[in-house]
Order: structure tokens, then sequence, then C-alpha cells
């Protein structure tokens, strides 16, 4: 069995969606801390032409505060704002008509919880594009709060009884394959190729690495479906 951990991120890049594709289960860490200014709660569109990036926003968020506690602002007015922005950009995108609906579920989805907000967004994107990886809140099962970094990843990677761990390219600094294998674990990094689609103007330079909602809006399943296939493993 293949496994991932990941911070939860909302309506992430293709690359996110990549490593969530490329494993049996997907654990979304939202027991850790949470990041000032990451991508927990922002990321960006094609707005006029433009990067715009959204934010949604979120009450006494801090980093002394694990993911699963921070809470989204009491005032429901920003859902609106958003899918309106979301219209604004992409009514005019191939395939508006079938991904705005399954963006209205998912923005609209009643909680006041950024974690419970995503983990709901990822089931409805992996269910959009029939994708089977399943998907686990770490606040909710492990119960494996008291260990750090690497160690708890790999008690994590035992309880699941994983037999394979991917991590972003990032972390090659932070896990060591030695370590991995002693416990019978191999480990890999997951590097995304640089995907390309038309956009609004054909003769304007691509904008790369916005929300999975960009790539949606201009492609079908079918071919979203390869592009999730757009990696290699290291």
């Amino acid at each position: 069995m293949t496994l991932a951990i990941m911070q939860p991120y909302f309506l992430p890049y293709i690359g996110y969606m990549q490593l969530m594709n490329a494993v049996d289960t997907f654990v979304l860490y939202d027991d850790v801390a949470f990041i000032n200014r990451g991508w927990i709660n922002r990321n960006k569109l094609l707005i006029n032409g433009q990067e715009y990036l959204f934010t949604v926003p979120l009450k006494d968020a801090s980093q002394n505060k694990p993911i699963n506690e921070v809470h989204l602002v009491d005032d429901p007015k920003w859902r609106g704002k958003l899918l309106k922005t979301i219209e604004q950009g992409y009514r005019k995108a191939p395939h508006y008509g079938t991904v705005m609906p399954v963006t209205e579920k998912m923005v609209n989805f009643t909680t006041d919880s950024i974690a419970d907000l995503i983990y709901f967004s990822l089931v409805e994107l992996n269910q959009h594009l029939g994708l089977t990886t399943r998907l686990v809140q770490s606040s909710t099962i492990y119960n494996n709060g008291h260990l750090k970094a690497q160690e708890r990843i790999l008690d994590i990677c035992q309880q699941e009884k994983a037999s394979a761990y991917i991590n972003p390219i990032g972390g090659m600094e932070l896990y060591d394959k030695p370590t991995f294998a002693q416990e019978k674990i191999a480990l890999s990094f997951i590097k995304a190729k640089r995907v390309e689609y038309p956009q609004f103007n054909r003769n304007q330079e691509f904008i790369p690495w916005l929300s999975i909602l960009d790539v949606l809006m201009f492609n079908d399943v079918t071919t979203v479906r390869a592009m999730l296939d757009e990696y290699e493993l290291v």
C-alpha cells in the first residue's frame, strides 16, 4: 500500500492532486501547526488574464494552533464573493458549466473549520475526477501527536501498513531513504512536470501552477486524469 501525508490545501494546484492520485491513502496532516501566509487557505486563479490570489478568511489564525483548530470567520459573505470572482473569471471557459456546480458545492459546504472545508472539497474533487484514493484526516485516527517530524511520519506509515511512502520533492532534506528502508518502507519523492493547456488567450504566455479549478475549467476530466500522471518519482 502506497501512502502520502500532506497538510490540507484548499483548491490546490495540480501537483498536490498528482500526489493524491499517486497513492492508495492520502493523509491530510491537519493536527500540525497552521502556517501563516501558506497555501492552506489561499491559492491562485486566472482573472482577467492575470494571476489572482484568493484567501479564505480565518478567525484568529495562528502558528500556535493546529490546523484543525483554526476556524473560518463568522461572516459567510466571503463565500459569495469568492464564487462571484470565479464566475467572472471563468464563465466563458469551456467546462464552466460542469465545474461551477462542483465549485459551488465545495465553497458553500457548511462548516466553521478550515480543515473540514478542505477535507470535503478534496473528497468532491476526488469524486469529480473519478479517483479512488482514500482520504484520512490525521486528527481523527492516529493518536500520535507526541511524535515529531520523521518519527511521526514513520509511525503513520506503520499504522497504515504502508509499503511505500511518497513525499513532495521539497522534503528531500527532511527524510532519508535508509531510515525508511529499515522499516521496510520504500521512500520516494514526487516531482511535478510543468503541465500546459490552452487558457483564454492563446497568444498570451501560459500562466502555470494555478488552482486545480483553472485546470478543470479548461480541460475535460479525461484530459485532467492524464495530466495527473505527469510527474516523476525520485
